[in-house]
């Protein structure tokens, strides 16, 4: 009779999910004497030679191990879980619908300094004034003049932190001398986590008055009851979304629930932040990458306690747990932002949607320029559909022009008309905004004599030329060189740039309009926080300046002053090889274009293009974004793509192109397979070069798979991954699987 420890072990046994590549859970067993861990509990394992952090995903009463190779949990790091049901649930999902292992899922949704052994709450030695201090006791210590001022420090407090007294410039050594008279004791609690942020002047608490549309969207939110739907607000720039999603938080507020709010970008949350803390008299908080750890956890521990009511953050944000939810928004819901490129990718406003009918609350979506997939759903009726077409406080939409430069000769980018329209703009003490895609000074350096042009080393794209400072840059892997005064293959000192960055607009337009400041926005300008919010500071004067920049200006901002809004080259997404690409342009064009005109003042829009005659740039100028979506809505059905069929992308890089392509061929072979048993609808596409064929000095293919029904598509998913992970992968070469991909280059 084979024993009990052969065939494996019966009893407690705790399923435990590890932040690695590896998609499966791991059998510990418990702690002597340790209390019941539900899901969502951190746990302190060892892992190999390596004590590791752990999620306890759930239990069982079986393992197939025997019971001499299972090892004890070392430490419960939590006395209950970090997520609610809800969310662990939400997040179990996101594994699954990703298809990515769900150990690098749960650390992704949690702050930094949590993925370590550190517990939720941190005690600290706090110290306060013991019981048999009288005021003869405090008379006693004159001539001890610094335990007598530590005493009167403490008197009013019920304890002060070691780390408060010593800022106060009391030594260890007056704490010790107190604490051996007696008079001063020591106590350990947990050390709250305190928020530092900059007051802010009340100066709108009241709502304004809405118009009949702005009314008629509220009363749709408010006729929720606080149960889940999912609205898009197609709300044209400046019509007054931000008004409606405040007035329908202010409703979730006075109940006693919280608000999260999602943004592209953080350029945009100080702004928000700004305008909520205006309105609201409640605690705020944000969370995006550019926090400290100790920041991120502050607000991430204040939002899952409730104390905050307000949460703002970009796309991690959605993550955070809240104690009681009230309402999901997510602002300019098109933006390609909400969707994580690398490791677990993720769409935020997808899980947002999810997140919303888990917790039963309702979800707001708005845009300008709303997503094809967002549009289709409002057709399907999954979503409610609610429109914005007036401006709201009486502003007139901007007129757009499209100005043909395909013979017109063009002086560093501009036409003599733009020229004169810029002129007329800032005689009239108005703001202009230049907006160009293209950071740098140039997109090309080359050579006159043998016709060299500057190349990355470790992608193929071209060198950006710079000017501040004077060097070479790849946009794509961040590679840097100095900037060549003869060429490099003839010795040729006949060098000269092709086509024009934000670098060479700002040095043209600051010789040709000297009486007014040109303030140049993109990222290499803004990567100070401070020099940013400087330059927001400026253009809220009003004063008449030249704005010019990248899609760090179309995204969110409010410039009353600005009249006039100048496209120099509308042309970069019209022939894209992703079949995106025209809806990208199309959004980026409209939002820059919704700069111009937000107040009493009236916008004008221009637009150079050789193609002026393309029929996007016309239904852009003669009709609205609407009426352009619907007619690549209708494309796209045609041909059989999202949002009417469903994208996998599976990627493979490497340090040779061969060894990726292999790896996607056999992948390939074994979809074939799965493909033909199941009979399922799915097609594939390649496996071929990626459009952008080496970065950052690795080589890149790809395998697409498409689908005309989701589940389908996630069944077929599930096999293959497993049949995957069962590869010898070749050394250096690595996989990885993007659901419905954003981006195809």
């Amino acid at each position: 009779m084979a024993s009990p420890q052969s065939i494996g072990y019966k009893g407690l046994i705790y399923k435990i999910a590890v932040p690695s590549p590896l998609r499966r859970v791991f059998d510990y067993l418990p702690q002597d004497s340790a209390k019941h861990l539900d899901p969502g509990t951190r746990v302190q394992i060892p892992f190999g030679k390596r004590k590791i952090v752990g999620f306890i995903i759930g239990e069982a009463d079986h393992s197939e191990l025997k019971l001499s190779r299972l090892k004890c949990i070392n430490a419960v790091l939590d006395e209950e879980p970090l997520f609610p049901q809800e969310i662990f649930n939400l997040l179990l999902w996101c594994s699954n619908y990703y298809q990515h292992p769900i150990g690098e899922v749960l650390s992704a949704a949690i702050p930094g300094k949590l993925r370590s052994a550190r517990p939720l709450h941190l005690k600290k030695m706090f110290w306060r004034i013991s019981k048999k201090v009288n005021s003869k006791i405090i008379e006693q210590l004159t001539r001890a003049p610094k335990q007598k001022a530590l005493i009167e420090l403490l008197l009013p407090s019920e304890g002060l932190s070691k780390q408060t007294i010593l800022d106060q410039g009391f030594t260890q050594v007056v704490i010790n001398s107190l604490q051996e008279k007696n008079f001063v004791e020591s106590f350990e609690q947990q050390d709250p986590q305190t928020i530092t942020t900059k007051p802010l002047p009340k100066t709108n608490l009241k709502a304004l008055s809405l118009n009949n549309e702005q009314a008629a969207a509220l009363d749709a939110i408010r006729k929720t009851e606080n149960k889940f739907e999912c609205f898009l607000i197609d709300g044209i720039t400046g019509s007054g979304k931000t008004e409606v999603y405040m007035q329908a938080m202010q409703d979730q507020l006075n109940a006693d629930k919280q608000c999260l709010v999602l943004v592209p970008e953080i350029s945009l949350t100080p702004q928000t932040v700004e305008r909520f803390a205006e309105r609201f008299d409640c605690q705020i908080v944000s969370l995006h990458s550019g926090l400290t750890d100790n920041e991120r956890l502050a607000s991430w521990t204040s939002a899952r306690d409730g104390s905050a009511r307000i949460v703002i953050g970009t796309r991690s944000a959605i993550f955070t747990p809240l104690s009681k939810p009230g309402i999901i928004i997510v602002d300019e819901e098109h933006d390609s932002s909400f969707k994580q490129q690398e490791g677990f990718r993720y769409s935020a406003r997808d899980i947002a949607v999810m997140r919303g009918r888990e917790e039963r609350v309702p979800v707001i979506l708005g845009s300008a320029t709303p997503s094809l997939e967002s549009l289709h759903n409002t057709e399907l009726n999954k979503f409610s559909y609610l429109s914005l077409s007036e401006r709201a406080g009486g502003a007139s939409t901007a007129t757009m022009t499209i100005l043909d430069t395909a013979e017109t000769i063009l002086d560093a980018g501009f036409s003599d008309q733009l020229l004169f329209k810029i002129n007329q703009h800032l005689s009239a003490n108005n703001q202009v905004l230049v907006f160009i895609n293209r950071r740098g000074f140039a997109p090309i350096l080359n050579c006159l004599s043998c016709g060299w042009i500057a190349e990355c080393k470790d992608c193929i794209a071209q060198m950006t030329v710079h000017t501040k400072p004077p060097s070479m840059r790849c946009h794509h892997c961040g590679n840097s060189q100095r900037l060549h005064s003869i060429c490099p293959n003839c010795r040729s000192p006949e060098l000269s740039t092709l086509g024009a960055g934000t670098q060479k607009l700002e040095q043209f337009l600051q010789q040709r309009f000297t009486s007014f400041p040109v303030m140049r926005i993109d990222r290499d300008s803004t990567r100070s926080k401070k020099k940013f919010e400087s330059m927001l500071d400026k253009i809220r004067t009003g004063d008449p300046c030249v704005l010019l920049g990248t899609q760090i200006l179309a995204k969110g901002h409010h410039f009353p002053a600005v009249t006039l809004v100048a496209i120099v080259d509308a042309d970069s997404g019209l022939f894209s090889p992703d079949f995106r690409g025209q809806e990208f342009m199309a959004q980026t064009i409209t939002q820059v274009a919704g700069r111009a005109g937000r107040a009493e003042r009236p916008g004008e829009v221009i637009v150079q293009s050789r193609h002026a005659s393309h029929r996007i740039l016309k239904l852009l100028s003669g009709s609205n974004y609407i009426d352009l979506a619907k007619l690549l809505l209708e494309e796209r059905k045609i041909a059989a793509m999202p949002p009417y069929a469903h994208l996998a992308l599976i990627k493979a890089d490497g340090p040779q192109l061969k060894a990726t392509i292999d790896l996607l061929k056999q992948i390939k072979s074994f979809s074939t397979q799965l493909i033909l048993q199941s009979e399922s609808t799915i097609h594939s596409i390649g496996p071929m070069p990626a459009p952008m064929e080496k970065k950052a000095g690795r080589y890149r293919s790809q395998l697409l798979f498409k689908a005309t029904s989701k589940p389908i598509m996630q069944r077929f998913l599930t096999q293959l991954v497993c049949q995957i992970e069962s590869l010898k992968v070749a050394t250096g070469v690595k996989w990885s699987l993007d659901v419905d991909p954003q981006e195809m280059i």
